[in-house]
This record gives C-alpha cells, structure tokens and sequence, in this order.
C-alpha cells in the first residue's frame, strides 16, 4: 500500500470504531479539518504516524496495510487505550473488551461492531448471557441493557487447598434467608453510605421492632458491613453507624437470580467442560 493510501486505512478504522474525526484529531494534536483531508487523499506529517496508531491502538505498519500480527505489546496498548479514555467511558469501553474476549473464547475472531450495536438489536427488554466451560476455566457474562457483568474464572490450580473448606456457609445463607436482614442490606445500598444512623432508621424505615433492629446491627457487624462510633450528644453517649458498602453483595444478588431464574437465552455457551467443577 503506497503512502497516499493511508488515510484511506484511517478512515476506515475511524468508521469501524465509530469515532468521530473530531476526537481522532484532539488526540492527535491537528484540527478536524486535517483529519478530513488525509481521509481524501492527504497524507499525515510522518512524526504523527506513532500517535495515530496508538490512537487505534494498532502498530504503524497498520496503517499501510500491512497485516503483521505482533502481540509482544498487545497488553501495553490495551492498558494505555483505557488509561486514555475517559473515566465516565472507561467501563463501558473495558465491557467491549470483555464481549470481545468472550467471543475470542467461543472461537470467533470479533469483526462486527461493539456490545452497544449488538444491544440495539436486542431490545431495551430482552435479556441475554453467555457462557464458556472448559476444563480450564469458565466465564460468565450478562449481554444486555437490562444487566450487564462479565465474570472470568481460570481453573483452579492448586488442587492440595480446599478454598471452600472452613467457610460457614449455612450460617451466611440462614443470615440473609431472614427478610429483615435482607432488607436492611437493600435499603442500606440504596442511602448515601457518608450518612451515619441509629438503630431508628431500621425501626422507621423498616416497619420492625426496636429489638429486630438491634438483631440486624448484630448480622450486619459480623459480616464488616457495619462500623461504629461512639459520640457524644446531649450529655450522653451514643452509638451510629457507617454502612460499608461492598460490591460482593450486589454479585450475591446476581448469580442468586441466576440460580432462581435459570438462565435459558444464550448469545454464545460452550458446554465442553467434563471435570467437576469442585474437586
């Protein structure tokens, strides 16, 4: 591919990502109006040529064309393309990565377009997972606008260490199986954790008994959700609390919705694992 051609490869791999010019040309320190004319038949100041491709976080030869597949900095770029986005972006951009991941495992090489263009096609409604069981490992992803995660699981290698041995499991489910309990850890998750309270706001807010508010603080300190301070107010001392939120309870209600409402519409599921899955 000749010199003259590179900007037809920019704007090719502008429109496939679906960047705007305007944003390809902040990043790289020229107007729109630049951008605009490579992509007609211009052709980039060389010393722009490293930027533009990491923009696209492809190498330089990329943008002559040539398809030489080097990883030994795959990682590097990858990390740099997130630190480059912006923070409100960085998620959902890193969700892309895993869509791209997920259908690398099943075996497709990603060509088409992003999470955002395949949930377009879905719906505001529909809901969809995807799954991929090996006897290396499994993952689990929620495909939809309704809820979205992306859970990747490497088989575990250390066969001598029983990691869910010693774990009391039943007394954590018998916990939170307790409506009160499960309730007051919604409603905490929903309040601004900076704001402290009393053992009150379960009574009012709750609809409970003086007593069951108390049971609940028990619950709540044993599992660290909960700390406490000690001050003083009207010549007495009072005890508040802090909620500690914790994302491992939001992943609790997640994979407990998968267990309850089993999982039947699948945009890609491998099923070719046979070891179990605890040993």
């Amino acid at each position: 591919m000749s010199i003259e051609m590179i900007g037809k490869q920019i704007a090719s791999m502008r429109k496939e990502k679906g960047i705007k010019q305007e944003e390809l040309a902040k990043f790289v320190g020229v107007s729109a109006q630049a951008v605009s004319k490579w992509e007609n038949g211009g052709v980039p100041d060389t010393e722009l040529l490293p930027k533009i491709a990491d923009f696209f976080s492809v190498s330089v030869d990329s943008l002559f064309g040539r398809n030489i597949t080097d990883y030994s900095d795959l990682r590097e770029a990858i990390c740099k393309k997130i630190i480059d986005t912006p923070n409100e972006q960085r998620f959902k951009a890193v969700f892309n990565y895993c869509w791209d991941m997920e259908r690398a495992l099943y075996g497709h090489i990603p060509k088409d377009g992003s999470i955002e263009d395949y949930e377009r096609e879905l719906g505001k409604q529909e809901q969809r997972y995807s799954s991929i069981m090996s006897d290396y490992g499994f993952t689990r992803m929620g495909v939809a606008n309704k809820l979205q995660y992306f859970l990747l699981v490497p088989e575990i290698q250390n066969t001598d260490t029983a990691i869910f041995e010693g774990v009391d499991y039943l007394t954590f489910f018998k916990d939170f199986s307790d409506k009160d309990v499960f309730d007051a850890c919604v409603f905490l998750n929903k309040r601004d954790s900076d704001k402290a309270f009393t053992e009150n706001l379960f009574v009012k807010n709750l609809k409970i008994e003086a007593d069951k508010a108390k049971q609940i603080i028990v619950v709540l300190e044993k599992y660290n959700l909960l700390y406490k301070t000690q001050i003083e107010m009207d010549d007495e001392t009072q005890t508040v609390y802090n909620f500690k939120p914790t994302p491992s309870f939001i992943a609790f209600l997640i994979f407990a919705r998968e267990m309850i409402k089993t999982p039947n519409n699948f945009s890609y599921y491998s099923g070719g694992r046979n070891k179990p899955y605890l040993k």
